[in-house]
């Protein structure tokens, strides 16, 4: 199988070669080879098929599990020569290079992942953004070497050339456990130079810091969370495949409209006359600057009340990949005249001959005629409550008095 091979083909690789290895399959006296080379199959599937390992095996070959896998089967079979016969994938030699004939697939390095606030106006536009960026890059001038030309590099001795190191890693209060990391000294390439052979630019880092123009754009009808991913464009190492710098949208709240998916909605204020006779009027500006006009007439089979919807199609977000548009919903709110402008009982007269009649009157044997404020706020219900903790129970003082008279006799 070839070096990027999946799960699939590296479990499908173990079982041929578990099957043609297997004791049973081999004459008695051929039996004992076969049980180590065997287990070296099962070893070497054991590393392939687990992510983790096989990353670690791809960059550092068996030097990154000499420390940890303790005792194992040794009859002058190498695990490594097996992983190269059997799988095609000979451990590296450099830290990043392939050994055998296989090339190495190159590593992938992370994600730089950013949050990035966008306005609604943004989202129902879309937007080009566009900003410098700083960087490692691959060292022009060393080309990614870390040395000076025609220099030797020397065995890591922090690692003593195995490229990655034992570390202690918390699992939880009190407990660590061991695990292989990536040399720092070297960063995994098993080799440094003397400070007298380092380049001159990167000083032995094999990168330098660069700023960089970066954009991005924001498709119309983007969401809360989507990603805008630039690939590439992350932090360079040498001998290794950049990651992607991703933004993640977010939403910023707007004054006005509220979103559900590519629906809008806002809250618009119309007045009590408009309500009952009607309105030719632009009620809300849209995110784009124009305005939505409304031309609703008098009310004659249904008067427009607070909480009332209007609801506008297409006039909501855009649809991604689509020229359709989500929903406006308009949600009616009636403003009624300030205090004092029915001073005149003329008027007062008028309303109550156009305006419907009083509901029926609630009838009932006694009648209090009562006092009331109409500058109260519901902030104050329920204040009335009674306080528990300055009750007392007379029950409870007689029984007290009783029990002390009876110490007292006693």
């Amino acid at each position: 199988i070839e070096r990027g091979a999946s799960r699939a083909e590296v479990k499908k690789a173990y079982h041929k070669a578990a099957l043609s290895s297997h004791p049973d399959k081999v004459p008695e006296n051929e039996r004992a080879d076969a049980e180590t080379k065997f287990k070296l199959v099962g070893k070497a599937y054991e590393i392939l098929y687990n992510d983790e390992k096989r990353h670690l095996y791809d960059t550092h070959g068996m030097s990154a599990f000499e420390a940890s896998q303790g005792p194992g089967p040794s009859s002058g079979v190498d695990l490594e020569e097996m992983l190269a016969q059997m799988f095609g994938m000979g451990g590296s030699t450099d830290g990043f290079g392939g050994a055998g004939p296989y090339p190495q697939k190159p590593l992938r390095g992370k994600d730089e992942v950013h949050s990035y606030h966008v306005t609604l106006e943004h989202l129902y536009k879309g937007k080009v953004a566009r900003f410098s960026s700083k960087k490692n890059v691959i060292c022009r001038h060393c080309k990614g070497t870390g040395g000076k030309e025609k220099s030797k590099p020397m065995q890591c001795g922090a690692c003593q050339g195995k490229g990655v190191r034992q570390g202690l890693k918390s699992v939880g209060p009190g407990l660590v456990t061991q695990e292989t990391v990536v040399c720092s000294a070297c960063k995994g390439t098993k080799s440094v130079y003397k400070d007298k052979d380092k380049c001159r630019k990167c000083k032995g880092e094999r990168v330098t810091e660069e700023k960089k123009a970066l954009e991005i754009f924001i498709p119309p009808g983007s969401n809360q969370g989507d990603k805008i991913v630039l690939e590439g464009e992350a932090d360079q190492e040498p001998d290794q495949e950049p990651g992607n710098i991703i933004f993640n949208l977010i939403q910023l709240e707007h004054k006005e409209l509220r979103r559900a998916g590519a629906d809008l909605s806002a809250d618009v204020h119309i007045s009590l006359a408009e309500a009952l006779c009607g309105f030719s009027r632009v009620l809300l500006k849209h995110l784009d600057g124009r305005g939505i006009r409304i031309n609703h007439p008098r009310a004659v089979r249904k008067v427009l009340k607070p909480g009332s919807v209007i609801k506008v199609g297409g006039e909501g977000m855009p649809k991604k990949k689509s020229e359709a548009k989500g929903d406006l919903y308009l949600v009616i709110q009636i403003d009624f005249p300030e205090n004092g402008w029915l001073e005149q009982n003329q008027r007062a007269t008028k309303l109550q001959e156009i305006l419907p009649k009083q509901a029926d009157t609630i009838h009932a044997d006694v009648v209090d005629e009562v006092e009331y404020d109409e500058s109260a706020t519901l902030s104050t219900f329920g204040m009335n409550s009674e306080d528990q903790d300055g009750w007392e129970d007379d029950d409870d003082d007689d029984n007290g008095n009783a029990t002390e008279a009876q110490c007292t006799q006693q």
